[in-house]
């Protein structure tokens, strides 16, 4: 793309990977912390939304950063600055991580699955392994074929939560209000939980790795100049297109308020609880049939981006490439093995459990990939003059260091016995969560 072209044109040539990495932020795995946030709370939580929503668009930023100035993404970088013990122990945690967002996207596709057409949840799990098939034959049609599918994707879901909110007329007040951060998210103890997990189930540790390679395959000059400009319009795609989930994440927190928190049924938290209630508390027969449909397109574009991200990783930290469709159905039997036992041992009340269990295991992995990315990009040895200045330091480190807290503490809160954390948030001053 030359330097000289229009702005118009090179924001079409660089849009497309900032909404595969969007994805990641609309997946099955934020449904339930959204659901109770607004069943429970109400419009009170859209302002964690709004700031994990922006924490994303930095580290995103970063990413691009990465992959345009050095030419290398976050997995390569990291196999050229750490020792080999190191670099197999983070390409182990992103595998880990890539399989736990996998996880969330089977179970959230078969809950789909379920609630449109009946399908019992473990035959829905296993159906979902042949996306194996879609993705081979994208893959093979080309890059830019991938990103129309998912774009797609997004607009059936955004359609179908456009529609959803017309018809449970919300609050508009109360809307803008929620958006405004207040003191009352800390104090109260209930509320603050549910926070911790929007916050920390928000950003997806693989999306970095994903998103500073999948930039590169866009043609820029390799000039400063180039470069600049490659990174400005990467960042508009970016930005815009995590706005887009926001707009999503936003939209399920603000149904669950107008539809359950008012009507007095807070204590909504499971998919299927909201599917039942929606058509008849808003008269609406289509209602609980749009949000199935979005559920169903947010697991399966979820999907594409998940294979993507699990080839770059495996490439970028151990040089090794496998074929296409073996890494994909690696990837999905390590999900859909413990989806299948846990439904098929347990129950499917247990689907929700497995949803949050999800996102723990992506809270756990989160550090190791944002500290090596602001590592990188404020060290000018590989960053010339791309090298982040003072002022994005700060904010990026302070970004790091309030995702790490609240990912310790989300993990604290699930595995420690209630005792023992008590004792902890007394050392701390820090209110316990009331369960």
């Amino acid at each position: 793309m030359p330097v000289t072209a229009s702005f118009w044109r090179k924001l079409m040539a660089f849009s497309g990977p900032g909404f595969l990495v969007a994805v990641g932020y609309m997946d099955p795995g934020n449904w339930a912390t959204d659901l109770a946030g607004g069943a429970q709370f109400g419009y009170s939580l859209l302002a964690v939304i709004m700031i994990s929503n922006l924490m994303a668009i930095l580290l995103q930023h970063l990413s691009i950063k990465l992959g345009v100035a050095t030419g290398r993404d976050l997995a390569q970088a990291c196999r050229d600055h750490y020792s080999t013990p190191v670099v197999w122990f983070l390409w182990i945690l992103c595998e880990l991580a890539i399989a736990a967002c996998d996880l969330a996207e089977v179970v959230g596709s078969a809950i789909g699955l379920q609630l449109l057409f009946g399908i019992p949840l473990v035959w829905g799990c296993i159906i979902t392994a042949s996306d194996v098939m879609l993705v081979l034959y994208l893959q093979t049609k080309g890059f830019r074929y991938i990103e129309a599918i998912v774009i797609t994707l997004i607009v059936v879901i955004g359609s179908c939560f456009a529609a959803e909110l017309i018809f449970s007329k919300p609050s508009i007040t109360g809307i803008l209000s929620g958006f405004v951060p207040g003191p009352h998210i800390v104090a109260n103890q209930a509320m603050l939980y549910v926070s911790i997990g929007i916050l920390g189930a928000t950003v997806m540790p693989h999306n970095l790795y994903l998103h500073s390679s999948i930039v590169q395959t866009r043609k820029f000059e390799q000039t400063p100049m180039g470069r600049r400009q490659a990174i400005k319009f990467a960042t508009i795609d970016s930005t815009f297109a995590l706005m887009f989930a926001l707009f999503i994440n936003a939209a399920i927190l603000i149904l669950a308020a107008a539809v359950f928190h008012w009507s007095g049924h807070r204590d909504v938290a499971e998919i299927q609880d909201a599917y039942r209630l929606l058509s008849p508390l808003l008269g609406v027969g289509a209602a609980s049939v749009l949000f199935a449909i979005a559920l169903l397109a947010s697991g399966q574009n979820s999907t594409l981006t998940g294979t993507l991200a699990g080839q770059i990783v495996m490439e970028g930290f151990l040089s090794l490439r496998l074929k296409p469709w073996l890494r994909r159905l690696i990837t999905r039997l390590i999900a859909i093995i413990p989806a299948v036992i846990v439904i098929g041992t347990f129950g499917e009340g247990k689907t929700t459990d497995l949803l949050v269990a999800s996102q723990v295991a992506l809270s756990m992995q989160l550090g190791f990939a944002v500290w090596p990315l602001l590592r990188f990009t404020g060290e000018r040895a590989k960053m010339g003059e791309f090298v982040n200045q003072l002022g994005l330091k700060i904010l990026g480190w302070t970004t790091a260091g309030i995702i790490i807290l609240l990912n310790v503490k989300l993990l604290l809160d699930t595995f420690l016995p209630d005792a023992t954390l008590k004792s902890l948030y007394g050392f701390f001053h820090i209110p316990a969560p009331t369960h």
